[in-house]
C-alpha cells in the first residue's frame, strides 16, 4: 500500500514552494498575486487545471450576446440574509459581512451580482455529496446573493462557518471560509474566490490558501473584523473588499 500523505509532508512542500518563490522574487522575478495552477501541495489542482491551449474565440461579439443581465427584480429582499431563509433561527455565531467590489483604479463596480455559499457552523454543506459526520442545520442552507449598490457595496448576514475535513491528505482541515462568486457583463467574466477569517490557526496547514504564495496577496483574502459593523447583542461585523483586476486583484479560482 502507498504511504499515507501526511500533513507534515504537505507542510514541507508548502515551505519549499514559498522558499522557491521568495528566491525568485529576490532574483528579480516580478511578484505574482495568483498561484501556479498546478500547485503540488494541493493535489487535485494538478489534475484539474487546463492542460491544453485555450480555444480561440473567432467571434467575440457573439459571446457577448449571452452575457448575464441581472436587476433588482432578480434578487429578493431576503436573498442577502442567510439567517432568514427558513422558519427557525440557524445555529452558530451570527455575522455581517460587507465590503465593496472595485476595479483596478478603485472605482466601484455597480449592479454586480454577488453570490455566496458556505458550510454551516458545524462545518457541513447542505449538499448530498458532503458526507462529513457533522450535523446538518435544518434552518440553514448556506447560499445567498445580492447586487452591489451605486458605491459597489454588498452585504450578507449569515453565521460563521466551521472548519471541515477534506481528503487532500491525512488529517487535512480547511479553515473557515465563505465562497464568493461575481458576475461581470458576460458569463466569461465570472469570478470565484474565497474569504477567510482573521486569526484562523489552520491557515499555515491549508494548501489551498497557501497556494497563494505571495504574502500580500494572501493577506487580501482575509477579512478584517470591524467593531463598528457589529450590532449590539446580535452580530459581529467583518469587512472584505474585492478587487477585480490589476496589481491588487483578489485571488480568483481560475482553472481550478
Amino acid at each position: 500500500m502507498p504511504t499515507p500523505l501526511t500533513q507534515g509532508r504537505i507542510s514541507e512542500e508548502i515551505a519549499e514552494q514559498r522558499e522557491a518563490y521568495t528566491k525568485a522574487v529576490a532574483a528579480g522575478t516580478p511578484g505574482r498575486s495568483h498561484p501556479d495552477r498546478g500547485y503540488a501541495p494541493y493535489r487535485s489542482s494538478v489534475l484539474r487545471h487546463p492542460g491544453k491551449p485555450l480555444v480561440a474565440v473567432h467571434d467575440p461579439e457573439a459571446v457577448e450576446l449571452y452575457g448575464p443581465v441581472f436587476g433588482v427584480t432578480d434578487v429578493t429582499a431576503l436573498d442577502h440574509d442567510l439567517t432568514r431563509r427558513h422558519r427557525g433561527e440557524p445555529l452558530g455565531e451570527r455575522i455581517r459581512v460587507t465590503g465593496r467590489v472595485l476595479d483596478r483604479d478603485g472605482r466601484p463596480v455597480r449592479g454586480q451580482l454577488v453570490e455566496v455559499w458556505q458550510a454551516n457552523a458545524s462545518g457541513r454543506y447542505a449538499h448530498q455529496r458532503d458526507d462529513h459526520p457533522a450535523p446538518l442545520d435544518p434552518n440553514f442552507d448556506g447560499v445567498g446573493r445580492c447586487l452591489t449598490d451605486d458605491q459597489g457595496a454588498y452585504e450578507f448576514v449569515t453565521v460563521k462557518p466551521g472548519a471541515y475535513p477534506w481528503r487532500n491528505h491525512v488529517n487535512a482541515w480547511r479553515p473557515a471560509h465563505i465562497h464568493f462568486s461575481l458576475f461581470g457583463n458576460a458569463f466569461t467574466q465570472r469570478l470565484i474566490t474565497q474569504m477567510y477569517f482573521p486569526g484562523d490557526p489552520l491557515f499555515a496547514y491549508d494548501p489551498i490558501l497557501q497556494s497563494v504564495t505571495d504574502d500580500s496577496a494572501r493577506r487580501r483574502l482575509v477579512a478584517t473584523y470591524d467593531h463598528d459593523l457589529s450590532t449590539p447583542e446580535w452580530s459581529l461585523g467583518y469587512r472584505w473588499d474585492i478587487v477585480l483586476d490589476g496589481p491588487a486583484a483578489t485571488w480568483i479560482e481560475e482553472g481550478r
